[in-house]
Order: structure tokens, then sequence, then C-alpha cells
């Protein structure tokens, strides 16, 4: 397979898992990026000896340099150097599996030198959907997803027409507060939170998928990814996290996309697709899981959810607005200096003082997720 990729976000819990698939697939990798973890990334470099990587700061950036010294290695830092990793000329898919709205710009310019994208980063779409969707037309290139949902979607839909369906069905584990009502959750801990039943993950996504704001955006992606409306999008509850995603057509039919708790499985198809090479990767047991289980999504319990499809329905600014103050607000309780429940508090007085801009360009985006995490971080410095 002769693809040759470049990973934004390579030391994270997507980013290794890629590296795996890559291997396993016999695929070059010539971009590597990390925001902190640079021994880490180090010991990736020595692996798979990249043409260039990237770090955060100018500071890591001279000593990593100093490190790499003899080396073949071009060192970028910052959002330049997301977006030099992102448009090298030997790169033909850019895995995207930063953190937050970082991945937004090197999405865009990946996209305008015609990469295609294998797809991890949910607020690439979230905040940037219709610019992000506009120039995957305009440039004939693939978007391919790596969420499990979104993968599941997308393999479902293979051979069948988009018009034909009746319903989408994003299902969820629940995370770990499944059952408990709002005000259960107002004293969890940190701790708790990050503990979630089926996944590993990095600590925002944990935290987005304790408060199902993680599901939320993943609606909002699916809107622009498939081009369907949010009132023909449905979460439902899934504890065993074995069906991925379904698609129920217009006949009736409902086609779901079954495999185990394993993120290699969606990262080797985005990056093999569309074949379906081999590997060593977990089977399921259907007699040792015994049965599927299904429930209601909460929105009562969890508000977020909520929060993203009113912000589909505002549309324009507002789904940058709700990513923004939620990337705050993870980040303040990560820290232990807010509650949970500050979380969707802090999201819903940002989107309650918002004036929504409709038909939105790349400055308005970055302006609104500016504006969004001042009121954040404001809702923060008043509760002191």
């Amino acid at each position: 397979m002769a693809k040759i990729i470049s990973i934004l976000g390579s030391t994270g819990s997507i980013g290794t898992q890629t590296l795996e698939a890559a291997e396993n697939l016999n695929i070059k990798v010539a971009g590597l990026s990390a925001k902190s973890n640079i021994e880490l990334l180090i010991k990736q470099i020595n692996k798979f000896n990249p043409e260039a990587v990237s770090v955060d700061t100018e500071e890591q950036a001279s000593k990593l340099e100093t490190r790499l010294k003899g080396r073949e290695v071009k060192v970028y830092w910052g959002k330049e150097g997301l977006v030099k990793l992102a448009t090298l000329d030997s790169v033909d898919t850019v895995v995207v599996s930063v953190v937050g709205i970082a991945g937004l710009v090197p999405t865009i310019e990946a996209i305008k030198k015609g990469k295609d994208i294998a797809l991890a980063n949910k607020e690439t779409l979230v905040t940037g959907g219709s610019i992000v969707m506009q120039e995957i037309k305009k440039n004939r290139v693939k978007i391919l997803p790596i969420d499990s949902e979104h993968s599941a979607i997308f393999q479902c839909l293979q051979g069948n027409d988009i018009d034909q369906v009746k319903k989408l069905i994003l299902t969820g584990s629940g995370g770990p507060f499944r059952g408990k009502s709002f005000k259960e959750t107002e004293d969890v801990s940190l701790e708790q939170a990050l503990n979630h039943p089926n996944w590993s993950m990095g600590k925002k996504v944990s935290i987005d998928a304790s408060t199902l704001m993680n599901k939320g955006f993943e609606v909002i992606e699916a809107k622009w990814i498939f081009g369907i409306e949010p009132e023909k999008i449905q979460v439902l509850i899934h504890p065993q996290s074995l069906i991925h995603s379904m698609i129920e057509y217009a006949d009736g039919s409902v086609i779901a996309q079954i495999g185990a708790q394993d993120m290699r499985l969606p990262i080797q198809y985005a990056l093999s697709y569309p074949e379906r090479p081999g590997n060593q990767f977990r089977r399921v047991d259907f007699v040792k899981e015994g049965s599927f289980t299904f429930e209601d999504a909460d929105f009562d319990a969890f508000p977020c959810l909520g929060f993203a499809f009113d912000s589909l329905k505002s549309g324009g600014t507002m789904p940058t607005v709700v990513n923004g103050a939620n990337e705050v607000a993870v980040e303040l309780f990560l820290e232990k200096k807010i509650l949970f429940n500050d979380i969707p508090r802090i999201i819903e007085q940002s989107m309650k003082n918002h004036k929504t801009l409709n038909c939105p360009d790349i400055n308005d985006i970055l302006e609104a997720d500016d504006w969004a995490r001042k009121m954040a971080k404001e809702w923060y410095d008043k509760k002191r």
C-alpha cells in the first residue's frame, strides 16, 4: 500500500494507535507532531524516520533540534508547524488527531493541497463544518472518519444512497455516569469522570464522554460528513459499545456495524479504505458477550447533548461557541477549579449571551471561538 501520511497529534491515544495501524499496513509516516510529550515523540522519530515533525513551542523546537542533531528531520513549531506537516508535498493523507479547534486550520490547508483527511478531531467539523465540507467538495478529496461511530455510519452506507436513509442512529456507552440524574453528578470527582467504562482515551475526550458532549459533537459531525439534517439523527445508549452505530433505511431495514472496543479497527479502515486487510486485533465473541441492550439518551441528566442539537438549529457561529466554552470548562474541571455540572452551566451561559453570525468565514469562526473562551473564563472569575 503506497500511502504516505502525516499524523497531527501522534503522541495521543489515537496517534499512537494510528502508528500501530500504519506499521501493520506498511504505510510510510512522513510527519509527526506532539504538544508536550517530547520523549515519546523522539521514540516515534527513531522508529518511523519522518521527514518533518512539529511541537508546540519555539523553545521545545530548539531543544528537539539539538537532540536530533545530525538527523535529516525538519523541526517546526506552533500553529504554523501543524500546517507545514499537513501540507507536505510527499503526503497524500493527513490524520487529524490533535485536540480542540487547533485541528481546523491545518485541516483546511491540507484539503486545499489535495490531501485526503482521516479525521479523529471532532472540533474541526463542529466549528468549521460548512467551510471544511465546501473545500472537500471543491478539491475533490475524501474525508475518512476515524471516530468509531462515524466510521460505522460510513461503512453502513457503502453501496447505498443517503437519500434512502430514514435515520442515523449514533450509539454511545452512556459514560461513567449512565443512569444518574443531573443532581447526582453535581459532586462527582475528576477521577470518577475520567473512568470511562469501555474506552481508554485522552483526558479531554474522557470528560466530554462523561458529559455526553462527545456524543453531541458527533451529532454535529454527522450532519456535515453525511449531509443529513439533525432531525434524522438519533442518539441511543448502548452500554456494551459493540454496535458502533446503525442506519435505518426507508424500507425499515436497519444495518449496523459491529466490532470490538478497539480504535485500531476504524483507524485501519480509514487508512486502508476501500480495502480490508487482515490483522491480529480482538474479535467479537457473540456467545461471551451475551446480549446487546439499548436505552434512550437522558437529555435532562446530560444537558450538553441538548446544547449540541440546539447549536445545530441556531447554526452559524453557535456550534463554535459551544465548543470554545466547552474546551475552557473542561480544562477548568481537569484543574479541579469547578464542579462537574459547572461545565454545562458555562456552556449554557455562553450560548445565551452569543449573537449568532450566519455564514461565517474562517476569521468569524476564530473570533467566535475567542469570544466564547473569554465568556467562559469570565464566568469562572465571577464565581471565584
